[in-house]
């Protein structure tokens, strides 16, 4: 493995860099206060083309792979935007990953060029209130009729979804009681977002508001047999193929906002004086932050390594999801440490750690909390009896 960048990575990370100069705290204190989309931010990044970076260059796209894309959305993070600007990218990016790579190449042609330029914006529609992480156990049916499908169900925790023209849904075609194999019998589609069939309801939470989380009710959503992505009952596996991209790239941001939450309290730590010296002379204040930033580079070494091994068609489930917990639980604490350099003004709204700090939580619950990671790893790597 070679951990250095090549020139288009470096120009790569300068071009999103710049973009995330020109948005500035201030502009998203005023999306978080008012809970509504980036879109001058979004658009931004569509005229740059980093929406489409790993969808190839027949469809539109840039057609590089996921180191390229944890760069953009780690660069992301690192600035004012955190996950605010981080998620309304990373879901065009992972989420169409099933379509690109089970889709027919009529669906490709008739979908992708309009993913990768931005002018469609996808939600993921997998979770639902009485399954969880236990996907088998979804209860959102497609029954055939003709030509079509005819979908009703319940969805929660739809990021995006208020935005969204299609959404990545997965529903079983055939029943859970009828299925040889527990994971078999459910399907992908890539569903019109019509909201005469789709009741949405936005869920309050306590970051990364400029993008939405919400509650499906589905009633009688019609999606034509064109839309079903590969093989019908073949849903889960094809899934597969957002799932690792989506932990590489959570870890990214998770890792980016520790980087960021650090710069701003060196910073702060040069320029704070108390006692007559800055406080960051002191090592009860050095110390953390060093402790910190050491455990962001190990998080990001080993972001770099799922890449690696994903762009090699190798097996990377265990990597992907060690990464999302070693740089969610790093991120976090870098977070938690820049809070504390900070003292009593990091409770103010005027200097951003708060705001970073309610979403440097996120990671380490979404998409799976870290528990279920543990479990992964203690199964699939050490070998211990399944615990759940």
């Amino acid at each position: 493995m070679n951990f250095e960048l090549t020139q288009e990575q470096v120009m790569l990370r300068k071009v999103t860099r710049d973009i995330c100069k020109s948005f500035d705290d201030e502009y998203w204190r005023n999306i978080e206060k008012e809970h509504i989309f980036p879109t001058e931010f979004w658009q931004a990044c569509a005229d740059a083309g980093l929406i489409g970076v790993l969808i190839s260059e027949e469809y539109g796209g840039a057609g590089l792979k996921i180191t390229d894309a944890v760069i953009i959305l780690m660069e992301i993070a690192k600035s004012a935007a955190g996950m605010d600007g981080a998620s309304t990218i990373h879901l065009s990016m992972f989420g169409a990953n099933p379509l690109y790579y089970h889709g027919n190449k009529a669906q490709l042609q008739k979908y992708l060029p309009d993913v990768a330029s931005g002018n469609l914006h996808v939600c993921f529609g997998v979770t639902e209130p009485n399954a969880g992480t236990d996907t088998a156990r979804i209860t959102t049916f497609a029954k055939k009729q003709g030509d079509k499908y005819i979908i009703n169900g319940h969805k929660v925790f739809i990021t995006k979804a208020q935005k969204a023209d299609r959404m990545l849904l997965l529903a079983r075609t055939t029943p859970y009681d009828e299925v040889k194999k527990k994971t078999d019998g459910m399907s992908i589609f890539f569903a019109p977002m019509d909201r005469s069939a789709i009741t949405i309801n936005e869920i309050e939470k306590m970051g990364r508001n400029g993008i939405d989380t919400n509650e499906l009710f589905i009633e009688n959503l019609e999606v034509d047999e064109f839309d079903l992505i590969g093989e019908e009952g073949k849903g889960f596996y094809h899934l597969l193929d957002g799932l690792n991209p989506e932990r590489i790239l959570i870890a990214a941001e998770a890792v980016g906002m520790g980087y960021g939450a650090i710069e701003r309290a060196c910073q702060y730590a040069n320029e704070r004086i108390v006692f007559g010296r800055p406080i960051g002379q002191n090592q009860g204040v050095q110390f953390p932050l060093a402790d910190a930033y050491s455990h962001l580079k190990a998080a990001e070494a080993l972001i770099y390594q799922a890449c690696w091994l994903y762009e090699q068609g190798k097996p990377c489930g265990a990597e992907a999801n060690m990464a999302k917990l070693r740089g969610s639980e790093a991120g976090f604490n870098a977070v938690d440490t820049a809070f504390q350099t900070f003292g009593g003004y990091a409770y103010a709204k005027e200097y951003n750690i708060e705001r970073i700090f309610r979403m440097a939580r996120l990671p380490r619950v979404a998409p799976i909390t870290n528990e279920l990671v543990k479990s992964f790893v203690a199964e699939k790597v050490l070998g211990l009896p399944r615990s759940y």
